[in-house]
């Protein structure tokens, strides 16, 4: 099974908390493989919001994102994208 991880520094202003956080799950969701991210010690699911938030990675902080299994290197590609990079703008139309 593919194992890779990555340490990324969180550039958004409010760090990984409600809309990054809640996009960072959603992508990861897409994928089959097994997401985490750790922080210091702590290491959470990276399909949990609820373990994101737990985290409290402000902007600044260092992250390892940890993807095992069949898709792992696209996954890890654009949850790396996700924190590092600029966000998304939000859809105007309905879900």
């Amino acid at each position: 099974m593919t194992r890779l991880q990555r340490t990324v520094s969180v550039v958004h202003r409010q760090g990984l908390h409600a809309r990054p956080a809640a996009l960072f799950v959603q992508t990861a969701k897409r994928f089959e493989c097994r997401v985490t991210v750790k922080k210091g010690r702590k290491i959470v699911d990276g399909k949990s919001i609820m373990g994101l938030l737990t985290l409290a990675a402000n902007a600044g902080a260092r992250i390892v994102i940890v993807t095992e299994g069949a898709d792992a290197s696209e996954a890890l590609e654009e949850l790396t994208r996700l924190v590092t990079g600029p966000l998304p703008e939000p859809s105007k139309s309905p879900q």
